[in-house]
């Protein structure tokens, strides 16, 4: 079975179409057979998305740092819990447990989980890639600054050795399941 790590918001005030895109993703990866490895929490896109894999029967790895269960802020899809102890641990177990990272629309957490993935990456601690989910052009800002960083030779190894942008539901389930 195949592991997709997720990255994303937890906040509760998005949109709620960007609620509904979060458990539609959920919802394909559980139809198809892969396993969600999130943050765990109960909230925002991050339950969204894990309600969506128990929704279409799938399986839900939770890695929660300790905080989230002090705040007994974990989800109830969770089924397999990874304790750790905070948010660096958080990032390296879900690292080590996916197969391939996916970026949904999140805020500064998402950010640095994408840059620490990345980073790793392109030193060679692990060869996994991002993949920016670019629905509506969330990241495309991102992608340009990146993009821009690669042509002044400020990225050493090439970028899309590591990262990949999905702009459509097709392009994403494409590089899940060709990863």
């Amino acid at each position: 079975m195949k592991n997709v790590g997720v990255f994303c918001a937890a906040s509760d005030e998005l949109d709620a179409a960007c609620y509904d895109m979060g458990a539609d993703f959920g919802r394909w990866l559980g139809e198809h057979g892969l396993t969600l490895v999130y943050g765990g929490a109960d909230s925002g896109l991050m339950e969204a998305v894990a309600g969506g894999v128990k929704a279409a029967g799938g399986h839900v790895v939770g890695v929660v740092p300790r905080i989230l269960e002090v705040r007994r802020k974990v989800s109830m899809y969770v089924d397999e819990i990874v304790h750790c102890n905070d948010l660096t641990d958080r990032k390296a177990i879900m690292t080590e447990r996916s197969d391939i990272l996916v970026a949904l629309p999140g805020g500064i957490g998402t950010l640095d989980e994408v840059f620490t993935v990345m980073a790793a990456s392109s030193i060679g601690y692990h060869d996994k890639r991002v993949v920016l989910f670019a629905l509506d052009g969330f990241w495309d800002g991102l992608v340009r600054v990146l993009q821009d960083m690669d042509r002044k030779h400020f990225i050493n190894v090439p970028l899309e050795r590591y990262l990949a942008v999905a702009r459509s539901w097709d392009e994403l389930g494409a590089l899940l399941l060709t990863e």
